[in-house]
């Protein structure tokens, strides 16, 4: 089964707070309820994956302004069927950012659920985002999509005057705890 190696890993994630491992409870048995969670075509919602990209010394994040959502985040996106959720998010870091970047902590780093509103002819749905840090140079140089309308290593003590969203704050308090 596809999603064995996501629940054995979810399984082995401790989460940060009370809220964070409620997520993870729901994220548990909505991939476990849902055969099809990694597909777009699941309106309800689907898993996705996300890169939390740092620094070798883990004082700076890389950043995405994001175009739909017109706000900054991690890189991230559809797994469009495939399963290897970790191979997701290198896809994705790369396919954002142009950055060159390999896994800095083992298993999950954060997980998350979060609404998507409705456009276009696409409802509103959830993402199950499970999230990966990942480390790259930010000496190499950076590639910007149009996905994207800025990309920027940003010191984790100033991502607080990018956003206020918790998810993201709560990767930055986590990551000025492990590094």
């Amino acid at each position: 089964m596809k999603r064995n190696y996501l629940l054995y890993q979810l399984d082995s994630y401790e989460a940060s707070d009370a809220a964070e491992e409620e997520m993870k409870q729901h994220m548990v048995r909505f991939v476990r309820s849902h055969p099809d969670c990694f597909e777009r075509t699941l309106e309800v919602g689907h898993v996705t994956g996300s890169a939390w990209i740092t620094d070798e010394s883990g004082s700076q994040v890389l950043m995405v302004h994001h175009a739909k959502l017109d706000r900054w985040l991690q890189p991230g996106g559809h797994c469009d069927g495939d399963h290897d959720v970790l191979g997701v998010a290198l896809r994705e870091a790369w396919e954002e950012t142009g950055a060159t970047v390999t896994p800095f902590h083992k298993g999950i780093f954060d997980v998350d659920i979060h609404v998507i509103p409705a456009r276009k002819q696409e409802p509103a749905h959830l993402h199950y985002d499970v999230r990966y840090w990942l480390k790259a140079d930010p000496a190499q140089p950076l590639l910007l999509t149009a996905e994207s309308k800025d990309l920027r290593w940003v010191p984790l003590d100033e991502v607080v005057t990018l956003t206020d969203e918790e998810s993201v704050l709560r990767m930055v308090r986590k990551t000025k705890q492990t590094a």
